[in-house]
């Protein structure tokens, strides 16, 4: 059998990922950390093991491709549509102001204005693969700053266009109306695509995939998905447009019909490989010789990214009136090399913009802004300093201006519960507590929904509950609980500890996702904290033992015992009650039923008189008078006509008991 060289490279790569990870794993590092530093030891720069760079190369962008067509997935049209806002303005102001900053300080270091332009493009752009799944692990892509990261993230894709258009002219000069033209040209096409993407997702693909289906085939239904991945990929691709963008707008196509959670769960474990060979393929552009040779040059590039570029986006998100950790954590999502910033620098390189030598630092301290993100994104929930230092620019931005007179005195009373969130499940309290004439007050960070809320007359005000400041205007001091049902973990933490700060006497009840995280809330002050994945998991418990028919006090047993081996919990069991015909045990039982008439000898007789199931093997179960069901003493009824009463045995038994009640002997064989 030949050898294959690039199977061998795979192998290494894939061993050598695995020992990083789990070394860095044990340091409490983040696994992406551990694939660049593969990455890295292996590149031509390191150990100079891996020589097929270019198939590894295509590797990895299939790896970028299926994780945009996930992502896709998960942001399906409707879902996009609600942060249009973040995409349209958070995306203009982030790589605006990026551009601008970075072009006019590279100008003013002596850089030819091309030349300082090029460097603002690579600036702007951020890494979709490593912020998003740094968010999607995190469980944060719903919290204010997520939604803020992935809008401006989108918008970056969409500019990579006209960025790859513009990079080539950046050398040349004169040529400022052709590159208008081709700019304009390229948005619409992009304009074109998307409008096709939106009629095959109402159209085509529903048909296609539903076709696909009906073939009852795993793997016909997993190519199929492939296809329209790949091929949505190519398609945008042969417009000029970027492969990524192209798989994102496939994904969100499938995402709106009936298929989107099992083409996630089939197209998961290959996004997982090739992602993970697409941040190896990264770690290999870095070059230790480079920091060694320009360390000084390195650090302040590394710098720019992290902290110039961080705070850029940070502006750009109070400029959106977020409040300040909301900022901070968004400029920290967004601090850090691009990978579409590798395809302008070699389209830059080729058209003479900047040569090898002036375009190695900037990849290399790219590289390092890539490898810090993780670790950055994972401790910055916990750091408030940087918070501390945007609070005179969120004063002066009027971050909390929206709805501010309303939320100086959202209500002038006491007793209240202060909820935080107004997803599904804060809208869900809130109408129950409406219901329940108990008065209430919600902060939340999504700006439009306080707007549709205040529009139906509901207390909802924009606040950080992480503030102290929010929290007074909430009245928290004088309320009588505290509801957390937010998704950011991290935020509902600060939250708890905020409180019990400014109100300690004040109840705090929350929900979290792992049972593990329960007794650090607890210890933190919060009183009461329901696990989702226990109160899940007794609850699917509870209805498989029903399925199973197994005795309501054995299943009863067998949640408390579960709810003592997790004690997260002292919420009553409820549980449906089976009806009748539910029960398979019981499936040889026939029910019927027999109206009374005037001239029943049963009439003003009871049921223990009749003695029906000694007599004839039937019971009585229901007796139905004026249209009503008997609920007490029903063996004490005396009988009247036009009763109805139902019985329930085999079908010998039912004739032999109808005969009785309706005539005072046995009725013909019905059965």
């Amino acid at each position: 059998m030949p050898h294959i060289p690039l199977i061998d490279e795979v192998a290494l790569i894939a061993a050598l990922g695995v020992l990083a990870t789990l070394v860095l794993s044990r340091l409490r590092l983040p696994a992406v950390a551990g694939l660049l530093l593969t990455g890295a030891v292996l590149g031509p720069a390191g150990l100079g093991l891996v020589k097929s760079l270019e198939a590894i190369e295509v590797l990895a962008e299939i790896g970028v491709v299926l994780l945009l067509f996930t992502i896709g997935l998960e942001f399906s049209l409707a879902r996009l549509a609600s942060i249009f806002k973040q995409v349209a303005v958070g995306g203009v102001l982030q790589v605006g102001l990026t551009i601008a900053a970075v072009t006019g300080g590279a100008m003013a270091f002596g850089w030819p204005a091309g030349r300082a332009v090029f460097l603002g493009f690579v600036f702007a752009l951020s890494s979709t693969a490593i912020v998003l799944r740094a968010l999607t692990e995190r469980r944060e892509l719903d919290a204010p700053h997520g939604r803020f990261i992935v809008g401006t993230l989108i918008f970056q894709d969409l500019c990579v266009v006209p960025m790859v258009l513009v990079v080539p002219f950046l050398g040349a000069a004169g040529s400022q109306g052709n590159v208008l033209a081709e700019v304009g040209i390229a948005l619409g096409k992009a304009a074109a695509v998307v409008v096709v993407a939106v009629a095959l997702a109402r159209v085509v693909v529903p048909r296609l995939l539903g076709w696909v289906d009906a073939s009852r085939s795993r793997e016909v239904f997993l190519l199929a998905v492939l296809a329209l991945c790949m091929g949505t990929a190519w398609l945008t691709s042969l417009a000029g447009l970027s492969l990524a963008l192209g798989a994102f707008l496939g994904g969100m196509a499938v995402a709106d019909t009936d298929y989107g959670h099992r083409a996630m769960g089939d197209v998961t474990p290959l996004r997982d490989a090739f992602v993970s060979i697409f941040f190896v393929s990264l770690g290999m552009f870095f070059d230790v010789r480079v920091v060694v040779a320009a360390p000084g040059e390195v650090l302040v590039l590394t710098l720019g990214f992290i902290v110039g570029k961080g705070f850029l986006a940070t502006v750009a998100a109070m400029a959106m009136r977020f409040p300040s950790r909301v900022a901070w954590l968004a400029g920290v999502g967004l601090a850090q090399f691009g990978e579409f910033g590798f395809v302008l620098a070699r389209l830059a390189e080729s058209a003479g913009v900047i040569d090898a030598e002036a375009l190695a630092p900037i990849l290399s301290a790219g590289i390092l802004s890539m490898f810090f993100t993780p670790l950055m994104v994972r401790l910055a929930p916990h750091v408030r300093a940087g918070e501390r230092l945007l609070l005179p620019l969120e004063k002066l931005l009027g971050v909390r201006s929206i709805d501010q007179e309303e939320a100086e005195h959202p209500h002038a009373h006491s007793g209240h519960v202060v909820v935080v969130g107004f997803g599904l499940a804060g809208q869900t309290i809130a109408k129950a507590l409406r219901a329940s004439r108990q008065q209430y007050v919600v902060l939340e960070l999504n700006a439009e929904t306080v707007r549709a809320a205040r529009a139906r007359g509901e207390p909802v005000f924009y606040g950080d509950a992480t503030s102290p400041e929010a929290l007074a205007h909430a009245h928290v001091t004088e309320a009588r609980a505290v509801l957390l049902v937010l998704n950011d973990p991290p935020a509902a933490q600060r939250i708890v500890d905020v409180v019990k700060r400014v109100a300690p006497t004040v109840p705090v009840l929350m929900r979290t996702r792992y049972v593990k995280e329960v007794n650090g809330l607890l210890a933190l002050g919060a009183q009461d904290v329901v696990a989702e994945e226990v109160e899940g998991g007794l609850e699917l418990l509870v209805r498989l033992l029903r399925v199973l028919e197994t005795p309501r006090n054995v299943i009863e047993q067998r949640v408390k015992e579960a709810r003592e081996a997790t004690r997260t919990s002292e919420r009553k069991l409820t549980m449906r009650r089976t009806t009748l015909g539910e029960v398979k045990a019981l499936s040889g039982l026939k029910v019927d039923s027999v109206l009374l008439g005037e001239e029943s000898p049963s009439l003003g007789r009871t049921v223990v008189e009749l003695d029906l199931r000694r007599q004839t093997g039937a019971m009585v179960v229901a007796l139905v008078r004026h249209g009503a069901v008997v609920q007490q003493n029903l063996s004490e009824q005396r009988l009247a006509a036009g009763d109805v009463v139902f019985l329930a045995g085999d079908g010998e038994a039912l004739r032999k008991a109808m005969g009785l009640l309706a005539q005072g002997q046995f009725a013909p064989d019905a059965s």
